[in-house]
């Protein structure tokens, strides 16, 4: 904790931003920041001295842009701005989301281009360092003059008004900030209009969906390597020449990993010899296929965050020489469209387990293994309505791939006449992640399961390295027992990271 990042608007990084919103690294404004802040509030100043018509300084804001706003009234335009937009509905952000988009919108003020004080920057990182969030949400935006209703929500607590989290209190704003020794902000003209326009409610659960979907793009191959010798599948598909042959670089590393996992497998060498079958099923055979262009949109969808981390998605925007210009940076397609990419991905690794599951479990493919994996079968139905469950989740996962951010509807009296449903995007991501973390759960406790049956003979040094975390967490199941528990468990391990680092190939 003694740690400390100094974020400047120009290079804040995911992990960064990441260890920030859940591993709680403290956070500092930058000095070089703190100090281009000032030359451009400098210039926002001079607008209101001179009384100059600037967009959202002197004047209304999205249709009601063409209303100038007298002197006396600048005042009260910032905090109704920020009264009016928190409009938002449904479930909250988690915390971590909640502090990803607070640490986000810190860093695009810090880059100057908003013409705000160093203050507001330092209230938001003096609650993040005192692990304080607002409730946040998640519902109200549609992505286009930014997250509007979200960061609405977080400009109410740093004015004093709304509530306030602080572990497992929820209290009164003033008094959270109070308790922390901190004073709520008065806003100066445009800082309103600072506070809420932008990117960050979206592009923080992307960055927090993005290092998990890498860590279970490692866990599928996990998975599925396990898979394939409790169905004593062939690695001959993972030759690197194969892979060579076509020269697609996620699909190679894919079959990097595959070989290393399962390198000196006994099951392997136990039917080298005399299987009738040529090939494996493609859930099986195909994994590099599949699993390899998701690791090269995953690289795309990082580049893409990555740059939005430090994007002036204000307007106007404010520059060092005195100009203001107004413009649509806030407009959130970059993020949205990578957010339905990763829903995509995600959903061909979902269907690709969920296959394997079902070969794991069907007493008609599973290479002589127990019906249902159930030494029993009959009077125990093993684990029948696991693969049941998993067929639930993969189907959903199949209607939330539909892009969000090809829809849109106008809003703000069609000032805002296209509009890329952002959140949207956002949230359809955030539950095919989870649920492809259930069932890549579902698939190593079956995988283990079929482990078992091939005793004596050991798995490659990957998969045994997989299936002995498996039974650290959960028990084999010998007779029928409450599933969920269990896959529960194993998915909180997946969540977790913990066998995303099992292999050496990175």
């Amino acid at each position: 904790m003694n740690e400390k990042l100094l974020i400047d608007g120009d290079t804040l990084t995911v992990e960064e931003a990441y260890a920030v919103a859940v591993d709680r690294l403290r956070v500092d404004l930058a000095p070089k920041a703190r100090e281009r802040m000032l030359r451009t509030r400098a210039v926002v100043d001079d607008i209101v001295n001179r009384n100059s018509v600037v967009y959202g300084v002197t004047t209304g804001f999205g249709k009601l842009s063409e209303v100038a706003i007298p002197p006396e009234k600048l005042a009260a335009l910032q905090v109704n701005l920020v009264r009016s937009h928190a409009a938002g509905v449904g479930d909250r952000l988690p915390e971590r989301e909640a502090r990803a988009m607070m640490l986000l919108r810190a860093n695009v003020i810090a880059k100057g281009y908003s013409g705000a004080r160093p203050q507001l920057v330092d209230l938001i990182l003096q609650m993040l360092n005192a692990d304080v969030y607002p409730p946040i949400p998640e519902q109200g935006s549609v992505g286009a003059s930014g997250d509007l209703a979200p960061l609405a929500h977080l400009g109410l607590a740093l004015i004093g008004e709304g509530m306030l989290i602080k572990g497992d209190r929820e209290c009164p704003a003033a008094t959270i900030l109070g308790e922390i020794g901190a004073k709520p902000v008065v806003l100066a003209p445009k800082e309103g209009i600072t506070l809420i326009n932008g990117t960050q409610a979206h592009t923080a659960v992307a960055l927090i969906a993005l290092v998990h979907a890498r860590a279970l793009w490692r866990t599928a191959h996990v998975a599925g390597a396990m898979s394939l010798e409790a169905l004593l599948g062939t690695p001959v598909a993972f030759d690197e020449r194969i892979h060579d042959a076509r020269g697609q670089k996620g699909q190679s590393r894919s079959a990097a990993l595959l070989r290393d996992l399962l390198a000196d497998s006994e099951l392997r060498e136990s039917h080298r010899h005399g299987d009738p079958r040529i090939q494996d099923p493609y859930a099986l055979r195909c994994m590099p296929q599949v699993h390899g262009p998701v690791l090269d949109a995953l690289d795309w969808i990082d580049d893409a965050v990555s740059r939005e981390l430090n994007a002036a998605t204000d307007n106007p925007l404010v520059f060092e020489n005195g100009e203001t210009l107004s413009g649509g940076n806030f407009h959130g397609l970059t993020v949205a469209m990578a957010l339905d990419f990763l829903a995509i991905v995600l959903t061909h690794m979902a269907t690709m387990a969920e296959r394997r599951i079902d070969r794991l479990v069907h007493p008609d493919l599973n290479q002589g293994l127990p019906p249902f994996l159930s030494p029993d079968a009959g009077v125990n139905s093993g684990f029948m309505l696991a693969q049941v469950t998993a067929a639930a989740l993969a189907s959903e996962c199949k209607v939330l791939s539909h892009p969000a951010s090809v829809d849109t509807i106008p809003t703000d009296g069609s000032k805002e006449d296209v509009v890329p449903m952002a959140m949207g995007a956002a949230w359809k991501a955030r539950r095919v992640l989870r649920n492809l973390e259930n069932i890549l759960a579902i698939e190593l406790m079956c995988g283990a399961q079929g482990i078992d049956f091939r005793a004596p003979l050991r798995p490659g040094r990957g998969v045994r390295t997989a299936h002995e975390r498996v039974r650290d967490i959960v028990p084999r199941l010998d007779t029928d027992r409450v599933l969920s528990a269990d896959i529960s468990a194993l998915m909180t391990a997946v969540s977790e990271f913990r066998f995303a680092d099992i292999g050496s190939v990175t």
